[in-house]
């Protein structure tokens, strides 16, 4: 978020100051595609409340449009846990920006899957999304992908094609179905987890060993007698972290937005510190714990929702043992991408 914020913040001041003026606009109306509910949705918000509070102070007419912000996940997102706070939101509003200003701003939820429509035509001036685009709509059909449960070098050629294949489907329907929804000339900003774009054999990208460790303490559970083989055999993550290069073969094909900046950058998986010695006994059990946390935060839900009443705290335990043990294989980068699109 500290690398997309500038760049968002540069995008809405373009909007304003060089594309449609205050004057035009009545309601600034944006949209937070996959919003979640942890306490990163109301940083997205807040910043763009505060940019454009910004830019109204520097308006010769000092006119300062609504803020309409709607916050879209899946019907299962806990959306009371946003709305519960929204209150103290407001109130913090009132305190830093006065009164008048508070009373501009507006925040609503939306239910619904982004790879369908959400909003009416021509109804949203910006779009943005966050560690979203990269989950697909579903795990691609006719996998047959035993003991793994994502791309691995050891997974057969198809199960790339097949979740290449799922990503371009999706990726393409979410363009299309946003170039209905947003106005000429609107903004769109897309954060998503990608892989070296010189890296076209998933066997070699940085981020399937995160994945495969998490197999392997399923694979765990299972000589446990745990959960069945067979079960861990039907579980796949519908997740695809593209290359730079689909990305914009995606883009140009669709054909609804004009590609503005496309932007990669590396983030480590467990710390910022480079100074690590990755045979200190004490860095191992920190880094795996970190790492731990992460991918449990992320496939919990899923993990619940298939395996039913798995011990997870077992699996998890293993993960860390696993990503300490393997810490050289896991202390590398993974790739983020940086998209910005203008509707044509």
């Amino acid at each position: 978020m500290n690398k997309t914020l500038p760049i968002m913040k540069d995008i809405i001041k373009d909007m304003f100051l060089n594309q449609t003026p205050f004057d035009m606009i009545e309601t600034f109306r944006i949209a937070d595609l996959g919003c979640a509910s942890g306490p990163n949705t109301l940083l997205f918000v807040s910043e763009i409340i505060d940019t454009v509070y910004k830019l109204s102070n520097q308006n010769i007419n000092n006119k300062i449009p609504e803020i309409l912000v709607v916050l879209n996940d899946l019907h299962k997102n806990d959306f009371n846990n946003i709305f519960i706070v929204l209150p103290y939101f407001y109130e913090q509003l009132k305190e830093k920006y006065g009164y008048e200003f508070s009373q501009k701003c507006f925040i609503s939820g939306v239910p619904a899957s982004f790879y369908g429509r959400i909003f009416p035509r021509k109804s949203l001036h910006f779009v943005h999304s966050s560690y979203s685009i990269h989950w697909i709509s579903q795990v691609p059909e006719n996998l047959d992908n035993k003991g793994h449960i994502y791309m691995e070098k050891t997974s057969h050629p198809n199960v790339f094609n097949v979740y290449k294949k799922q990503f371009y489907k999706d990726f393409s329907s979410f363009l299309t179905h946003r170039s209905h929804e947003i106005l000429p000339k609107g903004r769109m900003v897309l954060t998503l987890i990608g892989r070296n774009m010189l890296d076209h054999d998933p066997s070699e990208n940085d981020i399937w060993c995160i994945y495969e460790l998490l197999a392997q303490s399923l694979l765990d559970a299972v000589s446990q007698g745990l959960i069945k083989q067979s079960e861990v055999d039907s579980f796949n993550l519908p997740v695809y972290h593209p290359y730079k290069d689909e990305v914009m073969t995606i883009i140009q094909e669709e054909n609804s937005f004009d590609l503005e900046k496309l932007q990669d950058f590396d983030c480590d998986w467990d710390s910022d510190d480079k100074n690590y010695d990755c045979n200190d006994k004490l860095y191992k059990k920190g880094s795996g714990e970190y790492l731990t946390n992460c991918i449990r935060s992320i496939t919990e839900p899923m993990l619940v929702r298939h395996f039913g009443e798995l011990d997870l705290d077992y699996v998890f335990e293993r993960y860390k043992e696993h990503a300490a043990n393997n810490l050289e294989m896991i202390k590398t980068n993974y790739i983020n991408l940086i998209i910005c699109l203008s509707k044509k």
